[in-house]
Parts: C-alpha cells; sequence; structure tokens
C-alpha cells in the first residue's frame, strides 16, 4: 500500500506551480474556479500522503504560501458553498496526522496565516450533507497543532451529521434520496476519523453506526474485490473501499481483521493494471479508462484524487492487527440480502464472482447523468451500467437495464425520479399522461422485472439487460420475446416470461443494439440485449426476466 501511495503521487511533481501551493494538472472545466481546481489536486493527495508521513516538504511549502493573502498563489477567501471548503478536510486531516511535518517547519507568522485561513471553513454554512463534515476535520487539525476555535459550532454541525441517520448503519447523504458511496467513503469514513481521534459518546456512536453498516456494505463487494459501480463520483476509484481501512484507523473490530483486510486489499489489486492514468500517470477522470461522459459538473482534473482515502490504514502501526492478521476471502455465501434503508437488494451469485445491486428508491437530478447513475433497476460488479451519449436514438441512450420509452420512436426518456411504493417497487411518470409501476424481484442468479404502464398516448418501448463488452464479443442471437449476447465478461439475456403471479405481459421483439463507445463504465465499446415493443395507449403489462452470469 506504500509504494502504490508513492506510485499515484510522484507523478504529480512535475505539474506544482513553483510556489508548491497549486497542482495544475490540464484544463479545468468544473463548475468551479481554476484557483480552487489546483487547490484540489493540491489538497486531496494528502488523504494518502498524511497516512504514509514522507515527501510533504512540497506541501508544507505550499500550505505557506496558499494560505497567504500576499503570494500570488494564494488559494482565495472561502466562500458559503466554495470548492475550497471541501479541501479544508484533507488539510485539517493531514495536520491532525502529520503536524510535525506539515505545521512544525512552519514560521510563527506563516502558522498565524494558516490558522487564520483554515478558520475560515467553521463559519461558512456549506452545503447541508456530507459537507458538514468539512468543518470538522479541520477543527480535528486545529486542536492538533493548538490553535483555538469555536468549539459549540462545531458540535452542532456533528448533531446535523447525526441527524442523518437511518438505523443499521445507513445514512443519507443530507436530505436526500442518495444512498450511495457517500455513505462509507464520506459519511461514515469521516465519522471514523473523527472517532479515532477522539474519546466521546459521539465517537463510540459513530464506531457502533459503522460496525452496524459493515455487514451490509460487505455485500457490494465481489469475490475479486470489485465494487459495484453505482452512483455519482465513480471517478473517485479506489475510495469505494475506503471504509474498511477507516474501519481499522477507528478500532473498530465489527468483522475478523483478516476480512476486513481482505475487502480493501482485494479492491486495490481489483485496480491493478486498469486504465485509470495518463502516459504521465496523472489519474484520469472516468472509471475503468479515461471516459468524458462519465464527469459529473464537479470534476476538475484533480478530482480523481480523493481515491487516496483508500490508504488511511498507513497510520497504523507494524504491530496492528490490521496488519498482522492474514487477509482472509470474504465467507457471504451466493443468495439476496434486501437492504431497505437504501432502497436496494444485493444478489451473490456465481461463489461471490458476480454482485447486482436492485435499486428501487434512489435519484439525483443534479448531477450529470444522474438518471443513469441512479435510477436503473440493475447495476453489476461485471458489466458495470452505461451513461448516455444523448437522447436521440438508442444508440445514444445506451439503455442498459432500464425501460425506455419514446412517443415518436426516436427521442427516449426513462426513470429519472422513482417513488418508492414499497419493497422494489416503485411509481414513475415520465411524462404527465403516463404512469408505471415497476416491481423488482431478484431470484438466484437472475431478477424479474414486471412494468404497468398506463398511458394516454401510443408508445415505443425498449428495456434492455446488461452491456456486454463487443470487442470480445463470441456470439449473439435474438428474435420473439428474447435477446442475448455474450462475451469474454459473460452472458446478458432479456426475455419476455409468463409468470402466475402477475398478468400477462405483451409479448416483445429482441433486438441487440450497438450503443455509442464510451458509454459504459467498464468497457469503452458495447452491445446490448434489447426488447422493443409498439403499445396503443391504455394499460399494458411487460414482463420479463434478465440474467446476467460472468464469463470464465
Amino acid at each position: 500500500m506504500a509504494q502504490l501511495v508513492r506510485d499515484l503521487v510522484t507523478p504529480l511533481h512535475p505539474f506544482f506551480s513553483p510556489g508548491r501551493a497549486r497542482l495544475r494538472l490540464g484544463v479545468n472545466t468544473a463548475h468551479y474556479d481554476d484557483a480552487a481546481a489546483e487547490l484540489e489536486a493540491f489538497a486531496r493527495p494528502l488523504w494518502g500522503l498524511a497516512p504514509l508521513g514522507e515527501d510533504l516538504d512540497p506541501w508544507r511549502e505550499g500550505l505557506a504560501n496558499g494560505t497567504d493573502p500576499g503570494h500570488p498563489e494564494y488559494w482565495g477567501d472561502i466562500a458559503d458553498v466554495d470548492q475550497r471548503l471541501v479541501e479544508t478536510a484533507a488539510l485539517g486531516f493531514a495536520l491532525a496526522l502529520a503536524p510535525d511535518l506539515l505545521w512544525d517547519g512552519l514560521s510563527g507568522a506563516q502558522r498565524d496565516r494558516v490558522a487564520t485561513w483554515l478558520s475560515q471553513a467553521l463559519a461558512r454554512s456549506g452545503v447541508d450533507n456530507n459537507w458538514q463534515f468539512f468543518p470538522v476535520l479541520v477543527s480535528l487539525g486545529l486542536r492538533r497543532v493548538g490553535v483555538p476555535f469555536d468549539e459549540p459550532s462545531v458540535e452542532a454541525r456533528l448533531d446535523r451529521l447525526e441527524s442523518f441517520a437511518l438505523g443499521r448503519g445507513w445514512y443519507s447523504d443530507g436530505p436526500t434520496a442518495q444512498r450511495d458511496y457517500y455513505v462509507p467513503f464520506a459519511m461514515h469514513y469521516y465519522g471514523l476519523i473523527y472517532a479515532g481521534l477522539s474519546k466521546n459518546a459521539r465517537a463510540e456512536r459513530f464506531r457502533a453506526r459503522a460496525g452496524e453498516f459493515a455487514l451490509d456494505f460487505r455485500h457490494w463487494f465481489a469475490a475479486d474485490g470489485a465494487a459495484v459501480p453505482f452512483g455519482r463520483s465513480m471517478t473517485y476509484r479506489h475510495a469505494q473501499a475506503a471504509f474498511w481501512g477507516a474501519l481499522a484507523f477507528a478500532e473498530v473490530d465489527a468483522l475478523p481483521w483478516g476480512e476486513t483486510k481482505g475487502y480493501l486489499l482485494r479492491h486495490l489489486r481489483w485496480w491493478d493494471g486498469r486504465d485509470v492514468a495518463t502516459r504521465d500517470g496523472v489519474l484520469t477522470i472516468g472509471y475503468a479508462y479515461p471516459q468524458p461522459l462519465l464527469a459529473e459538473q464537479y470534476n476538475a482534473p484533480g478530482s480523481p484524487y480523493w481515491a487516496m482515502k483508500a490508504f488511511l490504514p498507513l497510520a497504523l502501526p507494524d504491530h496492528h492487527p490490521f496488519w498482522t492478521t492474514p487477509e482472509t476471502p470474504a465467507p457471504m455465501p451466493d443468495g439476496v440480502v434486501h437492504q431497505p434503508e437504501a432502497g436496494t437488494a444485493v444478489i451473490r451469485s456465481h461463489e461471490g464472482r458476480h454482485v447486482v445491486v436492485l435499486s428501487a428508491a434512489q435519484h439525483n437530478t443534479w448531477a450529470r447523468g444522474g438518471a443513469a447513475k441512479y435510477a436503473k433497476f440493475a447495476y453489476s460488479t461485471v458489466f458495470g451500467f452505461s451513461v448516455p451519449a444523448g437522447s436521440h436514438g438508442l444508440d445514444q441512450g445506451a439503455f442498459d437495464n432500464t425501460l425506455a420509452l419514446s412517443d415518436d420512436g426516436v427521442h427516449w426518456r426513462c426513470c429519472e425520479v422513482p417513488e418508492s411504493a414499497g419493497d422494489l417497487h416503485l411509481r414513475w411518470s415520465p411524462w404527465d399522461d403516463v404512469e408505471i409501476e415497476t416491481w423488482l424481484i431478484p431470484g438466484a442468479a437472475d431478477h424479474l422485472r414486471v412494468h404497468r404502464v398506463a398511458s394516454a398516448r401510443r408508445l415505443f418501448t425498449a428495456e434492455a439487460a446488461f452491456a456486454v463488452n463487443r470487442d470480445t464479443e463470441t456470439a449473439r442471437d435474438s428474435g420473439a420475446g428474447y435477446a442475448w449476447a455474450t462475451s469474454d465478461q459473460g452472458l446478458s439475456r432479456i426475455e419476455d416470461v409468463t409468470e402466475s403471479a402477475w398478468p400477462t405481459g405483451v409479448r416483445r421483439e429482441g433486438e441487440v443494439v450497438q450503443p455509442h463507445p464510451g458509454t459504459n463504465v467498464l468497457v469503452p465499446r458495447t452491445i446490448l440485449p434489447t426488447l422493443r415493443g409498439e403499445h396503443d395507449p391504455g394499460e399494458f403489462w411487460l414482463t420479463g426476466r434478465v440474467t446476467g452470469s460472468p464469463g470464465r
């Protein structure tokens, strides 16, 4: 792990500004200004470097200059909702873990400027979600270096953060429908840092919730270490498993240490060899390869370095049981686990080699591509998910694992804002005069989708299974009521079925669609088994079974 941190950080050094306060990694197309983007690239490597405890001289120099209003590389004042506020968390964290390397070498005047600049964070409102943790982490750093701060304001933020707890260890990311990786790599991660550096009743509550959450979150990882791609911020990559290291940092032994260690290390190994960096070694925007379509509007060139959150265990001593206990495989059997707090069910199959999350309650209309990232019916460790390149035709839409509808056969809509109507039961309306109910029924290695559609207009429908790598395609077929394709990834199949518990569905015609390149998060070129139908106004039912089997 230590070497991986070095391998990720060393390529950044040629991109330092002269005063070391900024890292200029490329053109910034995020919604925030260039100074904030260059601060982001400077700050995020500290999530790994501070636990490692080495190579921090350039960051100490940059910290002094970036917080100096008289320096040309000054980061700027912090506003209420500001990317600078986000990055103060990494700086506070680093001061808390490595004050000898970042603080002790500063002059008295430099320390005063650093403290003044960071203290702005405690007076800023921030967004009402995991952002409330950023001033908390700043307070941990200020406390470690002996700088006073307004403790009641920090306690109020912590109270608000705890109000987002949903039960069984789950949080919402603020008053939203999101139950994504911001639960483990933000809400729990920051809470566990607080717990590891504090001794009070709140710290114990953070530990207890994390212990409960671990029992659910472990199901999101396949036997090879792959995590289910789901939700926004997939470009943070390794951070998907950061929770496991944070458990160790806060001394939460909810699982045997060998099991906790295994989830993190297998995930880090899963990233080995994947095309996640430029020729210079700088991390790219994307997931398993550079993928601009995946970017959210808050992704600047330095954003992917939240991946460094995965290396928190490097702060632990060599004799800690996380290091001394041998890694062990995940012990979970295949089967279905319902997670009602998230509105999901997790299907493990093929001896844990394939994990599918069925989702029926989450949505995000703010993030670019939010419908694809949250409101599809199924997300897979083997086949990933796809984001749209447009809405003109099925090839642009890349509508894997959703039901797309059109009233002209050209422009398509899918589920964007599901309304939960029960366990894996949702309602949604792509037009005011079209109402849809969908039920998702998990099976041992597949799942059933049942849709009741009531429409005042004539509709075209297209429902697809998992997207398959077409560069290694081995076979495909389609016909009345079915479509399937196979590649080195495995088999993806969708078929109309008759189920005695449901009304007879409309028979559809199978087709294998070829989406635009760069839409799927795991492979750049795919094909997509799809069922298509044409429907007169009125009520009709669609009932299909979707199968995804990993290759050997």
